[in-house]
Order: C-alpha cells, then structure tokens, then sequence
C-alpha cells in the first residue's frame, strides 16, 4: 500500500503551526515525524491535527525539545524516552538542565515511536552536542548509545521500521556545504558519525539517498544572514528503515520551498519518502535553485 512518511524540526510548533497546517495540505504526507515542538503535552494541538485528518501523539516537556507524530493511517503501541520513564516538565517555567553539571539528554523529550500503517514509526531529537569534547557532547553520544540499545534490545531488523528526526549529524562529507570549513566540528566528527555507522550495521539504510543523490540538497540553513541563499548547509534531518521498508522507497526530496518565509520559517526543511506508489505532487523548489545559489556565489571578476 502506498504511503508517504517525513520528517520536519519544525523549531516551535506553537510558533509554526499554520506552516505546518499549509504544508500538510500542500503535501499530504500519511505519517509526518516531528521535532522541537517545545510544547508540553498538555498544550499539543490535537484538535486541530485531528481536524485535518491526522491522529497527533506527542511527547514534550514544555519549553524545550519536544517530538510528535501526525498519523492519518493509526497509531497504535506508542513508546516515548525509549521506555525509561518519564521526562521533567519545564512548561512551568522552572530551570531546565543546562549546565555541564546536571545534564543528562536521557531526562529530555526525545523519542517517541508508534505504528502507522503497519511501519514502526519513530520520531527523534537528538541532542545538538555543542562543542567537541563537552559534556554535552558526551551526552550527545550516550544518547546514541542508548538508541542502538533500544533498537537492538526491542526491534528486528527484519520488521518495518523508519527511523526519523533531526540527527544533528551528517552521514558523510557530501551531507556538508563545505566538510573543509566544518571539520573538527560537531555534526561531522568522527565519533558521531560512528554513531549513525552502529545504526546502519544494525539494520538500517539511508532510504533518502537509496533514490536521491543530487548534490547540494540539505535540510538544515543556519538563520544568519545568507546561508540559505548561498545553499551553506547540512543535511542532518534523515529517515533510516529497514531493508524491508527502504526497498519500498520509489522517490524522495527535501522540500526547500518549506524553508523559506514570511512568516518566519524553521531553519529546517521537511525531508519525504514515498514508499510503493507516488504521493500528492507538489514543488520543492529545487528546480532552478542550484543554478541560482552558483550565481550568487560565483567570484565577481576584477574591473
């Protein structure tokens, strides 16, 4: 049966929700994944997603991270925070674990996973990292392990399974806009990486780039001045599945248009897959775009 599944960090849903509505309209996705809702579960939306045909399951502590999934074909068997319990609920206004000393990514709002439409699906945030060597980088990297462990512990490789979110890292150099000006950074490193490696040798494919292989396609933009009109970006929004599911990938893209304003956007950009058949056409914008970020870039000649 056909279906369409992405993922997007919409970075506020709150802020962001008319965006969200347009885009769900314009797309039609069966299975939308997302990020950074910074909404408690007390304040989700659920009526209005339920109003334009979507089931909403969400996890959220308040102001901060937070991760849904829009489901119109179900959703059923719902795991949040890997099954560890419950995260705490900054919605009150209260301090939120920021320092070096108390944090702790396993005590955020960053996993929730359900089944829709006979996949398993789950909808990931991973911790940014901040600086390498950090302790938030180490926890980013605690919180990798403690994925695999889940995976490895509770699902099968030979089941249908997508696994989608923000990563806050790119695969390989060409998920980069210049791996040179980024190296040594976080979302490059070697560790993280390494990381995404595990998840693959478990059982998962890249089922973006199984169909997509177009350079320059990324769907993170830092918001300052520029970088996503000279296309300096990452790809670190991505959809692993299963061999099962990821051979059922007939056609998939960023959607750049989504990117752009008035209002203010996210400065990420919906990734979608569509599996066995083709979903509602719509325009991502990339036609036209490369040639038009190469003019923007290209060296003026001396006069």
């Amino acid at each position: 049966m056909p279906m369409r599944v992405a993922t997007w960090n919409v970075n506020s849903l709150k802020a962001r929700m008319d965006a969200v509505q347009a885009w769900l309209e314009k797309v039609q996705p069966d299975v939308l994944l997302m990020q950074e809702t910074k909404l408690s579960d007390a304040d989700a939306p659920f009526m209005p997603f339920r109003m334009l045909g979507y089931d909403l399951v969400h996890h959220g502590e308040g102001r901060w991270n937070g991760v849904a999934i829009a489901s119109r074909v179900g959703a059923d068997d719902i795991v949040t925070n890997f099954g560890d319990g419950p995260v705490r609920d900054s919605s009150s206004g209260t301090a939120v674990a920021v320092s070096e000393e108390d944090f702790d990514p396993l005590d955020e709002a960053r996993m929730v996973s359900a089944i829709c439409g006979g996949v398993r699906v789950i909808s990931l945030y991973a911790p940014n990292g901040r600086v390498v060597g950090s302790p938030f980088y180490d926890g980013k990297l605690r919180w990798f392990e403690r994925l695999s462990r889940w995976l490895e512990e509770t699902q099968t490789p030979d089941g249908a399974l997508v696994l989608g979110g923000d990563f806050n890292v790119t695969p390989a150099d060409d998920d980069v806009w210049d791996p040179v000006a980024v190296h040594g950074g976080t979302h490059v490193s070697e560790a993280e990486r390494d990381a995404l490696s595990r998840l693959r040798g478990w059982g998962l494919e890249d089922a973006y780039r199984r169909v997509q292989q177009a350079p320059g396609r990324f769907s993170w933009w830092d918001y300052r001045a520029g970088m996503f009109h000279r296309n300096e970006g990452m790809r670190i929004d991505l959809l692993y599945a299963t061999r099962s599911v990821a051979s059922r990938v007939i056609w998939a893209e960023i959607d750049r248009e989504a990117r752009k304003g008035p209002p203010t956007p996210s400065d990420h950009a919906p990734v979608v897959i569509d599996l066995d058949g083709p979903g509602h056409p719509f325009d991502p914008g990339w036609t036209g775009a490369i040639e038009r970020i190469a003019a923007r870039t290209r060296p003026r000649p001396r006069v």
